[in-house]
This record gives structure tokens, sequence and C-alpha cells, in this order.
């Protein structure tokens, strides 16, 4: 071969391997193999981020270097922000990412990147990391700010980036609708500082040196804030000390008021109001701006609220009056669950069991109260929530229930057989623990009419919650009352239940379906979940004292039960065909509201407003036979748990919100392996054990046969 042959080889190799980088440059593709697909964007983030009509910029702040497992979070931060760029329209989306070293102060970018960071509220995050054998805590900052139009949002730490993508869509969403909520506003919202000039003088007693500059530190807040809102607030500062109309204009609202004795001569006896109300169309949300604390031994002590964590409340409170998220309805009335309650006696209201629900539901939802025996149920919701109610409801508010289904709202159902009652001691003086009675509240009618019942009974499950007994002696004690929900026992066919791979329940009731009159409405019924086949019901006397239970002898006794269903179709009236009750008007004054009175058959007696709705359109039904699983036991506040997930899961579902449903259970940490029986574990430890040494032998009697085999063939070869 020729010399310049060889050259022009080479080179011709070289220009094909340019090439081939440039393509992989420039062109590239990515292939995720996970079940739940966990690194791809879902249809509602490419959705969300597709539909931005203003420019939307994430600045990423990170500290370089960080040990594990830290160090693996911004590479998939880095990819996740690659995909929604790759989604979204270029000139709308664009994210930076901002090293920030160890020792800023150090190096000129770094130093900058922290005063970005700090300046956007982006503060660095103590994590613990191991080095030299040794535990030591490191300052890192992980944090990022959203800037889309003149609004902002901050995630401060992404110590944990399994929910990103959640955390991320929602935020991008919530955004979008703020700024088309805000300009649409009709009239301004108001904010009201609420101050008496009488407070100022307190300052140096109660150790607030700057309580005199509060109403301007808050006007400059204020001010901050509606640069950022579109000037859609207005800001006034009102002094009880000079107007005494103020304390009647707000004489509903949670204005700390503070009294005191004179004090020498420079402060004389007197009192004074402190407090920020921020109100709009009829609501208000009241916002703490002093602080007073009881310590023991010490006494009260003051704190003002800083004017970043005061920002962070007045931009919370205009959310909740304006109603950015999609609105859904809770039932308040008929002894239903407290669900916001109130630890200050003077607002007669008791603690709420409902925190985490709370917090967990505000993230896509304005949440509306629902007063059914006064208001009605409003037309603004898309569904109404009904968190086990106690007391009886009436054939018009069961009328007005019906009806709202039969319109196309969606009712949510966490309904309870049994409701807890104190019991006396016993004439010994022992304590006999809390009782129980069967609860017909009348819903009941209702729903059999859509082909669900509740049997009046418990489910009792041999695989349930196990209590730690190391204070009596050691060991564990099943709570037969609490089952556990297996993976094979959970219906996964639907989208919003895809990796949820186990749950825990308490107190719940078997719900069998009509089979006959489902089809007959054309209703599609889905049973959820079920207990295990070794479960069992407790009627009648019902006692859940763990040390009074027992499975029964017999496993004929025991089976599966349906505790949860998802209905979806359209449904027909429980009133179709029956005469169609009216409100008492004396509902609220007698001894006996809410009694109803039989319909004036002449149709100009009936006055329904939108008229009578005997078929609905199309609607959905959820149906959970026990209202703890709203509770803070059963939930968590980060909304992380298997519990947490199907609770919201299942009211996106409700709400038409299968999307972010989905996304949310993507990334799943509980991942039960599959039940095995006794013979097939045993199976499995000897082929662990014996199994490899085995294969070994086998292996090596393999290789002898083969080399004995072709030295006799090598044999052969040279007798002939």
């Amino acid at each position: 071969m020729k010399k310049s042959e060889k050259y022009i080889k080479f080179l011709s190799y070289l220009v094909v391997v340019i090439l081939v980088n440039l393509v992989g440059a420039t062109v590239f593709f990515r292939l995720d193999l996970t079940a739940s697909r966990m690194f791809s964007l879902s249809d509602i983030s490419e959705e969300a981020v597709s539909s931005l009509t203003e420019p939307m910029t994430i600045h990423v702040f990170f500290t370089e270097d960080l040990p594990a497992p830290y160090n693996t979070n911004r590479r998939h931060l880095q990819d996740l922000l690659t995909e929604y760029e790759l989604s979204a329209n270029k000139r709308f989306f664009h994210y930076e990412f901002h090293d920030i070293s160890p020792a800023a102060d150090e190096n000129d970018a770094s130093r900058k990147n922290k005063e970005m960071a700090e300046s956007y509220g982006i503060n660095p995050v103590n994590i613990r990391m191991i080095e030299q054998d040794e535990m030591k805590v490191k300052s890192a900052y992980m944090g990022l700010v959203i800037i889309h139009g003149d609004l902002i949002e901050r995630i401060p730490a992404l110590t944990d980036v399994d929910m990103i993508e959640y955390t991320l869509t929602t935020r991008m969403k919530k955004m979008n609708n703020k700024i088309s909520v805000l300009n649409g506003l009709q009239k301004n919202i108001s904010v009201d500082l609420i101050m008496s000039s009488s407070l100022k003088q307190m300052g140096p007693a109660m150790r607030l040196d700057n309580l005199h500059t509060i109403p301007e530190s808050v006007e400059n807040t204020v001010k901050k804030i509606n640069e950022k809102s579109y000037g859609k607030l207005t800001y006034a500062y009102h002094d009880p000390s000079a107007d005494t109309a103020v304390k009647e204009k707000f004489a509903k609202n949670n204005i700390l008021t503070l009294k005191w004795n004179a004090m020498g001569a420079t402060i004389p006896e007197g009192e004074g109001s402190i407090g920020l109300v921020v109100s709009y169309g009829g609501k208000s949300v009241d916002i703490q701006v002093l602080h007073a604390m009881n310590i023991p031994i010490i006494g009260t002590q003051y704190e003002l609220a800083g004017m970043e964590d005061l920002e962070n409340q007045i931009n919370g409170a205009i959310e909740s009056l304006v109603d950015i998220n999609e609105k859904i309805g809770y039932l308040t009335d008929h002894g239903t669950l407290n669900r916001l309650g109130s630890g200050n006696p003077m607002m007669g209201g008791g603690q709420s069991d409902m925190n985490s629900f709370n917090t967990l539901i505000a993230q896509n939802y304005s949440v509306k109260d629902v007063n059914l025996a006064t208001d009605g149920i409003p037309g603004d919701i898309n569904s109404l929530i009904i968190a086990n109610p106690t007391g009886n409801f009436t054939d018009y508010e069961l009328f007005q229930i019906d009806q709202a289904l039969m319109s196309g709202k969606n009712l949510a159902l966490f309904i309870d057989s049994f409701m807890e009652v104190q019991q006396q001691n016993n004439p010994f003086g022992m304590n006999q623990g809390p009782g129980f009675q069967p609860v017909d509240t009348g819903l009941s009618k209702l729903l059999a009419h859509y082909g669900l019942t509740i049997s009046p009974s418990y489910v009792l499950d041999e695989n349930c919650f196990k209590q730690n007994m190391q204070q009596f002696g050691g060991g564990e004690r099943s709570i037969y009352f609490a089952p556990l929900i297996q993976n094979e026992n959970i219906d996964d066919s639907l989208d919003f239940m895809t990796n949820i791979k186990g749950l825990v329940t308490m107190r719940i009731s078997p719900i069998t379906a009509d089979e006959a009159t489902l089809s007959k409405m054309g209703v599609k019924a889905v049973p959820l979940f079920t207990s295990s086949d070794k479960s069992w019901e407790m009627k009648d006397n019902i006692n859940l004292n763990p040390m009074f239970m027992a499975p029964p002898r017999d496993d004929v006794e025991k089976k599966k039960y349906t505790l949860a269903y998802y209905l979806e179709g359209t449904f027909t009236s429980y009133f179709d065909g029956k005469p169609v009750p009216v409100k008492d008007a004396n509902v609220g004054k007698d001894e006996n509201p809410g009694e109803t009175k039989p319909a004036d058959p002449a149709p100009n007696s009936i006055k329904n407003e939108g008229g009578f709705i005997a078929k609905s359109k199309p609607a959905k039904i959820l149906l959970v036979s026990s209202a703890e699983m709203l509770k803070d036991s059963m939930l968590d506040q980060e909304g992380q748990s298997p519990n947490a997930t199907f609770v919201l899961n299942a009211i996106d579902a409700v709400n038409g919100k299968n999307g972010i449903a989905h996304m949310r259970s993507k990334k799943q940490g509980f991942n039960p392996l599959e039940q095995t029986g006794p013979l097939a574990k045993t199976a499995l430890k000897v082929i662990n054990i014996a199994g490899l040494p085995v294969l070994v032998v086998l292996f090596g009697v393999f290789v002898w046969i083969r080399r004995k085999a072709r030295r006799k063939q090598i044999q052969m070869m040279f007798v002939k």
C-alpha cells in the first residue's frame, strides 16, 4: 500500500470520528428503562412547561464537590431541567446553575453567586458527612429560585430530589395560575396594619427597640410584594388610639391587644393593639406581627415577626384569598372531622388532627368550607369531601348532595361505621375504655342507591400492624383492627394507584357493590384495595382492646374484604320518581331543625334553581370506609408515605387530575418484596447457601469431562 493511501485512510477515519461526535453533541436521545419512568417527564409536566406565556427562569445554587449522597442531586436536577427545556418554548424557559465553593470569599465568581443566592432568600443548609471516619457537619447551598413574570418561588433546600419533578411542575402551574388570576382581579387586595401609637413607647419595656419602626417596615414589605403582584395590593395603616372606629371595623379579626400598668412617670397605664389583616371579597386572613410567649419562670416574652417571614405569610394569604388553585368543598357540619380547629379557647374551637391533610391538600387546591344546613353546596366547587359525619342528614340535605352529583360534581367520602363514645368506669373503678355505637346518618340510603353498601362491622386481619411491647417484657402484639394492605391486594389498573405498593388502615369496614345496580346505571366500579385472605369481621359488640382479640380458629370464617371503591360514570338520582324535598323555613330556629316536609305535587310549588336532574353528567365517587385515613396519625406532612400518596392521588383522580396523581407516585420509596410461603423461603435459603458451591462443582465436572474427551480424541488421531 502506498504511503499516500495510508494518509488518505487516516484522514477519512478522522473525519468520520469528528462527524460522529458532532452528531452526538447535537442530536441525542435518552432511554428510560425504569418501570415508573422516573427519569422522564410526565405528560402533565410537558404540558405545564409548554404552555408558558411569559418567560420563566430558574436559578440553581449548588456548592461544589458535595459528599454522597448529595453529589448525585445536581446531576439528577440538571437532567430534569434539560428535559423541561426540550419540552418548552426556548423563548420562555431558561435555567442556569451557579456554583458556590466552600470558601466563596476566596473566589470572585463564587462570592457573587453567594450574594445572588442570599438576595433571593436561598441560604446554606447543614449536611452531615463522614470524613476520615469522623462525622462532620458541612454548610452547603442546594436551592433554587423560579422567576416567572414578576413572581418568585423559592425552594431553599434540595436535600432530597425524589419529588423534585412534582414540586417544580406544581409550582409552575401555580405561578401561571397566579398571574392569570391577579391580572383578572376587578379590585385590589387590602393589606391593613392595625397598630396603636401607644405601643411605640412600650418597645424598650418589651425589649423590642425597633417596635416603633413596624409601620414603615411593613409598608416597605407590602410595596415589595406589590411590585411582584401587578400592583393589585392596597396598603393602609390604622391607629386605634387615634380612631375609635378601627376597633369596630376589625372586631371580627384576631388582633392582639395588650394592656399594661403605669411604669414610672414616662409610661402611663394603657392598652394597644397590633396585627395585620389581608382581605378580599368579604374574606380575610389574620397575620400576627407580634408574638407573645409565656415562658415558665422567665415570664412573658415578646418577639416581632421577621419581614421575610411576614412577606411569605402575606403571599400565602393572597393565594388563599384569590383562589389561585381549583376549589373543592369540605363539609363542616353534621359532626364531620374538625379540619382546621383552633387551639385558642377564645376562638371557641378545639385542636384538629388533620394538620397534615390540610398542609398537603393546600398545595393544589383551595378548600372551601361547606355548611350544608345553612348555605348549601356552592356552585363553584368541583368536588365535595365528606369525612366521618355523625349527625343525621335531612331528606333536603340528601337531595342537595344527590343533585350536586347529578350536576357533575364529584364526591370523596371517608365514612366510619361506628362512633367512639366514652364509657363510665365500672363499679370497681376500672376504666372500660371507649365504646362504639353504630352510625346511620342517612347517607347509606344514597350510597345503596348508587350501588355501594358499608357493612356495620370492622375488618380484623392477621396481616396487621404489630405493636412493639418492649415496655411489657418484649415481643410484638398484633393490632388486628389496623390491617396492612399488601401489594397483591391493591388494584393498580388505575393511573393514580400506580406504584402504591402498600397501605396502613385502621378501624375500617367492608364495602359491597351491587353489580346489577351499577351495570344498570352504566357506572364502572373499581375496588381499590382489599384486606388479606386471613381477615374476618367484628360485628355487634365492638371491643378493640388488643388483649381480648384472637383470630377465629376456623379458617372458613376468614376471607378478603373490599375496603375502598372508585366509581365513575352516569348516576341516576335517588329522588327520581319521589317527591322532591323542600327546606324547612324554621331550620336553625326550632328544637328540631332540618325536618323535611312533603313537597306540593303541583310543579309551580317546587322552587329548585336549575330544575330537578334525574340523570347525572359524568361524575365520580370515591368511598373509603374509614376516616382514620385522613388523620395525622396516618399521614406524614411531607406527603411521601404510601398513605399520603394514596389520599392525595385519590382526591386528584376525583377532580380529574390523573396526570398530577401519576407524577406524584412515580417515585415511591416503599417497594416491598412479594410474599412467599415457608416452603419457598426454605428453598431459596438452600439455593443461596448450597447453590453456588454445587454450581462450581458441576462446572468443574463439566470441564473435567470435556478435557478427558479432548485427550481421548487426540489419542485416537495419533493411533490412526
